[in-house]
């Protein structure tokens, strides 16, 4: 066995160097040279598959203080190693999480898990996609706040009366937010699993190109429909400006509540565009306030159930808690989208991973939020009266407070829900539906600019939308396409009909991607058993999520137990089409591109990159006439 001793303080560039490096390495050891072809290699970076490079030997790291022993020995079970590695990766410190400082070290440089080529997303290397911007600014506290800022946000203070409304009970209301909690952390895995393979900005579009690779471009087409026509945070907007309308004792009308709803969005994109460092301060901050709001929800509940508040019976939510329950699976299907729309932050971390300092150990050590901030969501659903949610509209969690601890109370909680941070003793509040629109808007804007920096034909050309103009740290182009369709649709529809409508709109066609998304998970595993995989879901919690999505799709289209659904006078199924249309969209969109105008007029389209002023690589399409 050969024992060689090394300084702790040599940084990896990639695992891949390993391979390549292997005879030199053996070499080193028969002549008892010095450790120099290990001078770009980190032992734990690397995994079971590249550690098979070793020609039949094993590197194991124990790590110490100061130094790293390597030893070299006969070659033993992957899975030892992958144990091995997991504990060492889970005692390094953590780095200082710090939003200010865009300078990022070698260590916080990653390089892709899949080592196949025919693995790599889209048209851009994993180094041309991560180019540019603030770069790697985001460590696990900002991460963490980032999930939980977006479950702990808008959905829970003013879905529970549309959901109740569905489902007829209270315990059937109370099971759907148990099945949204088991379904969130199954998706959760997911998408853990393909975001340590593919650790890039993008989540789902990410994914899908990895998989779904022809038609050219298709998938990546179909995406970006769902994810800029429907990824407004007109819903967020609009319970800000109820609340805050709540909080001032004045009548909601139409075009008051969407002035409020149009300042908010206006407020948030400028904030994130021209000042990114402060909108990271300031979304950390909300979040953390939520926190302490939900907490204080929680415990309150509690006590209520122990008789001693102004609440003359407690218990009466769990006396048959059943009793009225809808038989209808339209009704089950259409409350679950609401659900899983106050979830929805589980994946948030995956949309902005390239902002993220080492991002697949991150990733991994954020996911442990979810069970927290979920469970305080089932907690907070425990005291409230049926009768009176069936009535509140979006302002429940203010009706909680009123029960509780009377009026004063009332009108304080729709101030903290609507503004939601605080300094109560020098009224200084922000919004709870400002948090979640801060966070939404933040990884949209994201998305937004990688769609653009893939090719997808754009207003204007992609060069602008996939910038990080002006300031050359973030992307203000990115987030005037979520201001643009976030307008929209807060002046279309009457906001009493559009907040429940905007919900369903967006749950069906993410639904079809999720579907897609497991029927992508298991291809993977079957085609490409042997790709890195720093994380793996367990197989079960995948197929459950599978039947699940299956089931949204189709349960829809049954007719409501009141024949008209949630949203009347709009039809019960009207927005399954509309997602479906949206969807639809992105095919002929494609079909426009690819397909028909090269044919009619004679072309094909050629790519090219270019890498811009302020570092960031685009995709560009060259047109070359056939002669």
């Amino acid at each position: 066995m050969w024992v060689l001793h090394y300084s702790q303080e040599v940084i990896a560039n990639t695992q891949n160097h390993l391979p390549d490096r292997a005879d030199n390495i053996r070499t080193s050891l028969a002549k008892g040279q010095s450790l120099a072809p290990l001078q770009n290699f980190n032992a734990s970076s690397c995994h079971a598959g590249a550690i098979q490079a070793l020609h039949g030997r094993l590197l194991i790291c124990l790590p110490s203080c100061y130094h790293t022993f390597i030893f070299f020995t006969p070659t033993m079970p992957a899975t030892f190693w992958s144990r091995s590695n997991e504990q060492h990766q889970q005692k390094q410190e953590d780095q200082e999480d710090r939003a200010s400082d865009p300078k990022i070290s070698e260590k916080d440089r990653v390089t892709p898990q899949a080592d196949d080529a025919d693995l790599n997303p889209g048209e851009l290397t994993f180094e041309e996609d991560t180019a540019g911007g603030m770069g790697r600014y985001l460590g696990v506290t900002s991460c963490t706040l980032l999930i939980v800022g977006r479950i702990i946000g808008t959905g829970i203070f003013s879905t529970p009366s549309s959901i109740l409304s569905g489902v007829g009970s209270v315990g059937a209301s109370l099971m759907l937010w148990v099945l949204g909690f088991l379904l969130s952390f199954c998706g959760l895995f997911i998408w853990l699993e393909f975001g340590t393979m593919f650790p890039r900005s993008g989540g789902e579009k990410v994914y899908l190109e990895a998989v779904y690779t022809k038609p050219k471009y298709l998938a990546t087409v179909i995406f970006a429909m769902n994810a800029i026509l429907l990824g407004f945070t007109a819903a967020g907007c609009i319970v800000f400006a109820s609340n805050i309308l709540v909080a001032a004792g004045k009548v909601a009308d139409r075009w008051t509540e969407r002035g409020i709803a149009l300042a908010i969005i206006f407020f948030v994109t400028f904030l994130h565009g021209l000042t990114p460092k402060t909108g990271i301060l300031i979304m950390n901050g909300l979040s953390i306030f939520k926190i302490i709001i939900l907490l204080f929800i929680v415990i309150s509940g509690w006590v209520v159930l122990s008789g001693k508040t102004r609440v003359a019976d407690p218990h009466a939510n769990f006396r048959n808690a059943f009793a009225g329950s809808s038989t209808s699976s339209n009704d089950y299907a259409t409350a679950t989208f609401k659900v899983l729309y106050a979830y929805s932050g589980w994946s948030n971390v995956n949309y902005v991973m390239n902002n993220v300092r080492n991002p697949v150990r991150t990733l991994i050590a954020v996911c442990k939020t979810l069970g927290t901030a979920s469970t305080l969501l089932l907690f907070a659903h425990i005291t409230r009266a049926r009768e009176e949610i069936d009535n509140s509209g979006v302002t429940v969690a203010a009706l909680f407070f009123g029960n509780v601890f009377g009026t004063v109370a009332e009108r304080a909680l729709s101030v903290i829900v609507a503004l939601r941070i605080e300094n109560l003793l020098t009224n200084g509040v922000h919004n709870s539906a400002l948090g979640n629109v801060i966070t939404v808007t933040f990884a949209a804007s994201r998305v937004n600019q990688e769609l653009a920096k893939e090719g997808i034909p754009l207003p204007f050309g992609n060069k602008f939308w996939a910038s990080n103009w002006p300031t050359g740290k973030s992307p203000l182009p990115g987030l005037i396409i979520h201001l643009i369709l976030t307008v929209i649709v807060i002046i279309g529809p009457p906001p009493a009909v559009a907040y429940p409508f905007i919900l369903d709109v967006e749950g069906y066609p993410q639904q079809i991607i999720n579907f897609f998304i497991v029927i992508a998970l298991f291809w993977l595993r079957w085609k490409k058993p042997n790709a890195a995989r720093p994380f793996k879901v367990w197989w079960p919690l995948a197929v459950f999520f599978l039947v699940a999505a299956a089931f949204l799709l189709v349960a829809p289209f049954l007719k409501p137990a009141n024949g008209v659904g949630d949203t009347p006078p709009l039809p019960y199924y009207l927005y399954c089409l509309v997602g479906i249309a949206i969807l639809s969209f992105g095919v002929l969109y494609w079909a426009a591109w690819r397909v028909l105008l090269p044919k009619v007029f004679g072309y094909e389209l050629v790519p090219r990159k270019e890498r811009l002023d302020d570092g960031t690589v685009v995709t560009l399409a060259s047109v070359q006439v056939f002669e």
